[in-house]
């Protein structure tokens, strides 16, 4: 049961991968579509692979039969009473049979997700758009010895602000042309870079750099861990979240995924005839 599992991650990752690169699904609107289509399928499969499609028809057509019996016999209180203590066991089993294939299916989704949001769920910087740099120490004593290193296509726009209360210090910056860069933060004779996007495309984001551990990061770092022992707890650049437009309304793009994907999981259920 774990390779059909396997198979829809490595599946996922490389269809978001692909569908990266494609002019075509550069625009955020276009590739959440893509990919919500192809998770939709992706679920009803998997779901199919690893769950027990009989006894789950089974649990269905019993408990379709008990409430036909309730409305059928309502004037029998005995039968009816019966009948919602069958629907309870029925329904108990039913979430029995369905509940570890769904658990299947959302850990890759989830994966999915935390890949994705990378890409949609901050938009890059904009040249001469002024940004916040945030470095948080490991105590307020540290925040004299941390300063700030930008690359020649980038300038301060306003002195630091040292937050003490927070352990912080924060930097205005503004970036002349667009690209990919690396800002350095030295403390205690230490330096620690983190990356900084500046574009007009779909790109890769990583808001924040962390020494936390590893399952902390996953969902809000794309990149290598801060030593752990290192005056420095975590960089974070401010880029601007990003929301999907819909002409009717904008939403943040993981409400349309599962919204789209939900919708197409039905659609391809009933076209190829999988018991949910």
């Amino acid at each position: 049961m774990k390779l059909p599992m396997i198979a829809s991650v490595i599946a996922m990752r490389w269809f978001s991968v692909v569908a990266l690169r494609l002019p075509l699904i550069n625009s955020p609107v276009m590739l959440v579509i893509a990919v919500s289509l192809v998770v939709g399928l992706l679920m009803v499969l998997v779901f199919r692979a690893v769950s027990d499609q009989k006894a789950i028809r089974a649990a269905k057509d019993q408990l379709k039969a008990h409430l036909l019996a309730v409305r059928l016999f309502q004037d029998q209180l005995p039968v009816v009473m019966q009948s919602y203590g069958r629907i309870l066991r029925g329904t108990a089993r039913y979430i029995r049979l369905a509940f570890k294939p769904l658990l299947l299916v959302i850990l890759p989704i989830t994966l999915l997700i935390v890949q994705l949001d990378r890409y949609l769920g901050w938009m890059p910087l904009q040249h001469a758009q002024p940004f916040l740099v945030r470095v948080r120490a490991v105590s307020p004593d540290a925040l004299n010895e941390v300063s700030l290193e930008l690359p020649r296509e980038m300038a301060l726009s306003a002195p630091a602000v040292h937050l003490p209360a927070d352990s912080e210090v924060v930097w205005r910056v503004v970036a002349e042309i667009n690209g990919t860069y690396n800002i350095n933060v030295a403390a205690a004779g230490e330096t620690f870079s983190k990356q900084v996007v500046v574009s007009q495309d779909l790109a890769r984001i990583s808001p924040t750099r962390r020494r936390d551990r590893f399952w902390e990061r996953l969902f809000t770092s794309g990149e290598p861990a801060l030593p752990t022992n290192g005056p420095i707890q975590s960089i974070e650049v401010a880029y601007p979240p990003r929301n999907i437009d819909l002409v009717i309304f904008e939403s943040n793009w993981i409400i349309v995924f599962f919204v789209l994907s939900i919708l197409a999981g039905f659609v391809f259920k009933s076209i190829l005839g999988i018991e949910i």
